[in-house]
């Protein structure tokens, strides 16, 4: 049986990433209740708020969801106590190490992925005792790693190294990027754009519409010589940070007046290069729906391939 479904109980291997402020309850519980699997973020840092969000999904979803836990950006135990005690299952941690806290986590019998840019980041975290990972490629929007790998590349060099189940993350949106991601290793794929374009995302839509309109070349990697380094759509703003070569330290401050107030500029509109595959908005059962049919359609042809041994 496929790992990942093993381990999370859902109907499908496709996974909302966790993005701060945007994955909360009412896109995450539309994931899950469309057969996804739905993680609430808690990168905000507005822990109380969090722990609501966390409270509501029991409420408008009877599937399984999961808590992401970025270790760095953690004030204090308090969440990762909440969430050890909250009856959720299945835990992301990213952003950090986890060898420090996981055993808070499986004293509670709670699954535990974590999300790596590269090989050494992987074995240190297979090491630690996670039980899988979320193998994020450099094509990924939000933030990167500043020595980028591309997903195909490192799904397969990690597949080399260690067996354990893997969720695809960065540049995928169909059926298509599913189907490549499994053959390179993959149980799962995690989607961030894609999901923040979609109808029950609660963005603004001048973002969700700057996310549909973006070329292939539409983003930009920022502040690769320090910390954080993010992928971003490329607007004046994050034109104007590319060329000077570093990123002001309130970057964030207004995050939510691009997010929820549709103000581009006020920020950086955090995507994925998949941005470029994306269309137009869609309901997350439309997005689900398709990616899980084309995914068997791609398969089925692979398949009569490998049975008639042609290409």
């Amino acid at each position: 049986m496929n790992r990942f479904l093993a381990h999370t109980g859902a109907k499908y291997p496709i996974v909302q990433a966790p993005m701060g402020w945007i994955a909360r309850s009412q896109l995450a519980s539309a994931v899950c209740n469309a057969g996804g699997f739905g993680i609430i973020e808690t990168s905000s840092g507005e822990t109380e708020n969090c722990i609501a969000e966390i409270n509501k999904m029991k409420e408008l979803t009877d599937a399984p969801f999961g808590i992401n836990l970025p270790l760095l950006f953690l004030r204090d135990e308090n969440m990762i106590r909440f969430v050890a005690e909250s009856g959720v299952k299945f835990v992301t941690t990213s952003a950090g190490n986890p060898q420090k806290l996981i055993h808070i986590l499986k004293e509670h019998d709670i699954i535990v992925y974590h999300a790596v840019p590269t090989v050494k980041a992987a074995l240190k975290a297979v090491e630690a005792g996670v039980d899988g990972l979320v193998v994020e490629g450099g094509e990924g929007g939000g933030f990167k790693n500043p020595e980028e790998v591309s997903l195909l590349v490192l799904l397969q060099a990690i597949r080399e190294k260690v067996d354990v189940p893997m969720i695809a993350a960065g540049g995928i949106v169909d059926g298509r990027g599913m189907a490549a991601a499994f053959a390179a290793g993959a149980e799962a794929v995690q989607m961030g754009t894609r999901f923040v374009s979609s109808k029950e995302s609660p963005v603004h839509d001048n973002y969700k519409n700057a996310i549909i309109g973006a070329e292939d070349v539409g983003t930009v990697v920022l502040n690769k010589k320090s910390t954080p380094c993010i992928r971003a759509l490329k607007t004046n703003k994050t034109l104007e940070i590319f060329e000077e070569g570093v990123m002001p330290k309130d970057m964030f401050a207004k995050i939510r007046d691009l997010y929820f107030g549709g103000d581009m500029e006020a920020s950086a509109g955090l995507a994925g290069q998949s941005a470029a595959l994306i269309h137009g908005q869609k309901s997350v059962a439309e997005i689900i729906e398709e990616t899980v049919t084309g995914f068997h359609n791609i398969c089925d042809r692979m398949g009569r391939f490998a049975k008639e041994k042609g290409f």
